[in-house]
């Protein structure tokens, strides 16, 4: 089927759902949604057979939905309307959400009813309940309308007048403003979390009017409620009634303010403060023979800073006597590479884009000049631009079925990109695959990455148990000796054609210029996508349609 994806932006469910339709054989293109000429334009040049709208913020135009079959993806239950279904349900502790496929009509949510999906929700934030629970559900949904499209016998119902969803309206501040001396810990993480990744929940610190982000519980704190009472790792304890809260993030209430760690924004006020542990997004575990080192970084980006700490815990986890170390990363990224944010925000952002790139290298380096035991990757979250390639350094990179891999860093001003991906990508995939893929800038899912190699092993679960499982088994095999002997000699084979060093020259040479040099592309790029402003055409590596007609086809 000829499929357009009509999106407000190539978010997460949108570039899942391009992934897993054309791994499906559909014929699949994209459309940003900037304007109804724009939108008209791509249909009349793709003439699709239909339009999918996993991600929009405005109503496609009548014209539009009344020629072509339009599907509307809503992240809600059957019955729920209204812009904020996520929201609500977040602040509300819904204990089962889910998605509804509806077709597009005047009334906004109340098309007749494809397909939907319902899951039990998590105590979690709504970012990452969009990026896991939200988008499995919609993939369910979305495949099961495609099939009562394809029967051509099925006739989508009404709204269902016993369905528990009700409208909404707009989820606003005072819906979710704290009140630190009434609310329980758990109704202020509930607030926060509703509105994590955006808007922000609007409270003051310091006497700052501010955004607060990324949550979490403080155990063994309290205060008086409203009381900043510690620090920890970037992130600012502050009181509740019943206990305490983290606020790893928060951004000032200010046009073209950055979302930042706490402490880089309360810098002084934070240095006032007791040190408490508890915030850690760094952790190491280890089950027998198998090391675990965790990195749940906040959006998966890395600062320098993230990057040493990082490095420092891995070269400590090196001193253990395991035989497998386990690169867990977090559960919703493995990482996205080098931290736009803090280096949009520096005074220099060339010196701090090069000071986060030559900390990621470090630790690239380390990891794959590790020959003492097996390194693995283990991808539960997705993992970016320079995150893929870090991934790479490891002897296996395992991933979950609904990992995304973008392994391409062109998008962000024609970064050249480091991490020695020149050496690590054409290893696995080969060099005309290793072109192929960053040129496509498209994102890549687990099947595919497994057929280039880029993914070793597919993990039906991710669960903790089953991948300490399968690293035991690793380490329990009779092999390993003569597998790390086999890793040492191939390495030194390696180093003796080319040096690490070389490859690393060679992409900081380019990256040099990205940072330093003539064309501010990179600049350009990172403050657009920092600050969210929004697309004005849609790339040609998504806009197929648009491509064929540059090119004559």
């Amino acid at each position: 089927m000829r499929i357009l994806l009509l999106v407000h932006s190539f978010n997460s469910l949108s570039q899942r759902l391009h992934v897993e339709l054309r791994e499906r054989g559909h014929e699949v293109s994209v459309e940003f949604d900037i304007n109804d000429a724009v939108t008209r334009e791509a249909v009349e040049l793709f003439e699709p057979e239909l339009i999918l709208a996993p991600f929009l913020k405005r109503a496609i135009p009548e014209d539009v939905w009344r020629s072509r079959r339009c599907l509307i993806v809503h992240p809600g239950i059957v019955g729920d309307r209204g812009p904020s279904a996520l929201d609500w349900a977040v602040l509300d502790g819904e204990a089962e959400w889910g998605v509804t496929v509806l077709e597009a009509e005047a009334e906004m949510d109340a098309g007749p009813i494809w397909a939907s999906a319902t899951f039990p929700m998590r105590a979690a934030t709504k970012s990452s309940l969009y990026r896991r629970e939200i988008t499995n559900a919609a993939v369910e949904a979305v495949m099961t309308a495609l099939t009562h499209v394809a029967s051509c016998t099925f006739l989508p119902p009404r709204r269902d007048s016993k369905a528990r969803g009700r409208a909404r309206p707009l989820c606003r501040q005072a819906d979710r403003a704290i009140d630190w001396k009434l609310d329980s810990t758990d109704a202020v993480l509930r607030k926060i979390r509703s509105a994590d990744g955006a808007p922000g929940v609007r409270d003051v610190l310091f006497g700052r009017t501010i955004r607060l982000f990324d949550a979490h519980r403080a155990e063994g704190l309290s205060g008086n409620p409203g009381e900043i009472i510690a620090r920890c790792d970037g992130a600012l304890a502050c009181a509740t009634r019943d206990g305490a809260v983290w606020i790893g993030h928060v951004r000032e209430e200010r046009d073209k303010a950055l979302k930042l760690p706490a402490a880089d924004v309360f810098g002084e006020e934070c240095a006032k403060l007791p040190a408490a542990p508890g915030y850690m997004p760094i952790r190491y575990e280890e089950t027998g023979a198998v090391g675990m080192l965790h990195f749940a970084f906040y959006n998966g980006a890395m600062s320098v800073a993230q990057c040493e700490a990082l490095r420092s815990a891995y070269v400590r986890a090196l001193q253990r006597p395991t035989k497998v170390l386990l690169l867990m990363g977090g559960p919703d990224y493995w990482s996205n590479g080098i931290h736009l944010g803090l280096i949009e925000a520096a005074e220099s952002p060339a010196d701090e884009s090069w000071r986060n790139i030559s900390a990621i290298d470090d630790l690239a380096r380390d990891i794959i000049t590790t020959t003492d035991r097996i390194v693995v990757s283990v991808l539960r979250g997705s993992a970016g631009a320079g995150g893929v390639f870090l991934a790479l350094a490891a002897d296996e990179v395992w991933a979950g079925e609904d990992v995304l891999l973008n392994p391409h860093y062109k998008d962000m001003g024609n970064l050249y990109g480091s991490e020695y991906w020149t050496y690590l990508l054409p290893r696995r995939a080969g060099e005309e695959n290793a072109h192929r893929v960053t040129q496509a800038r498209l994102p890549v899912g687990v099947a595919e990455a497994h057929r280039l190699g880029l993914v070793d092993r597919v993990l039906p679960s991710a669960s903790h148990d089953d991948v300490v499982q399968i690293a035991q088994s690793l380490a329990a095999d009779a092999t390993l000796e003569k597998r790390l002997a086999r890793k040492r000699e191939q390495r030194g084979a390696d180093e003796a054609v080319k040096p690490l060093q070389a490859y690393r020259d060679e992409e900081l040479a380019c990256m040099r210029l990205n940072f330093y040099g003539f064309d501010p592309s990179y600049h350009v790029a990172r403050y657009n996508f920092i600050t969210k402003v929004p697309k004005s055409r849609t790339p040609l590596t998504l806009a197929r349609h648009r491509s064929r007609r540059r090119h004559g086809g």
